[in-house]
C-alpha cells in the first residue's frame, strides 16, 4: 500500500530540510501528534544508520516500532524504514522558485491478512494521515519562520 501527499511551503528547501531532518527529534511529535513517545537510539546528528523508537496511538491502536534513516541527501531527501522493513517513509524537498514542494510518501510493505477486508478504509485513513502530515509541517514551518523574523524587527 502506497500513499503520497505534497504541498508547497513558502520557505527554501534548506529550511524545510532543517525542520524535518536536522531538528527531527524536536519537531516530529509537533507535526505528527499521534506520536506519544520518541526515543533516539543513536547519539549525534541524524544520519544514515541513525535509529529511533516511537510509540504511536493511531485511531486507538497503539504501536511500538523501531526505525532508522536509510537514505539522507541534504537538502533534498530523508528516508526512514521500520527495522523489519514493514514500512518506508520518505520526505522529499524540491525547490519551486522561492518555495519548496514537500512530498511525503508512505509505503506499507504488506497488509496483515486479518486487515485485508478493511483495506479500502485503511487506505483512506493512511491518505488522510499523509495529507495531515504535509499540512502540519507547512503550518509549523511557516509559523515558526514568521515568528523568528518578527522577533528580529
Amino acid at each position: 500500500m502506497k500513499t503520497r501527499a505534497s504541498i508547497l511551503i513558502a520557505q527554501p528547501p534548506t529550511r524545510v530540510f532543517e525542520f524535518v531532518a536536522v531538528d527531527f527529534a524536536n519537531n516530529y511529535r509537533r507535526w505528527s501528534p499521534e506520536v506519544q513517545q520518541l526515543t533516539l537510539l543513536t547519539p549525534g546528528p541524524l544520519r544514515v544508520g541513525s535509529q529511533a523508537r516511537q510509540v504511536r496511538l493511531d485511531q486507538g491502536r497503539r504501536t511500538d516500532t523501531t526505525f532508522r534513516v536509510i537514505e539522507m541527501s541534504p537538502p533534498d531527501l530523508i528516508v526512514f524504514a521500520e527495522s523489519a522493513r514493514q514500512f518506508r517513509i520518505e520526505y522529499r524537498m524540491e525547490p519551486v522558485a522561492e518555495q519548496t514542494r514537500l512530498t511525503f510518501a508512505f509505503d506499507l510493505a504488506r497488509l496483515e491478512l486479518y486487515m485485508r477486508p478493511f483495506e479500502k478504509l485503511i487506505r483512506m485513513a493512511v491518505q488522510e494521515g499523509a495529507e495531515r502530515v504535509v499540512h502540519n509541517i507547512k503550518g509549523l514551518i511557516e509559523r515558526d519562520f514568521s515568528q523568528q523574523s518578527g522577533s528580529r524587527t
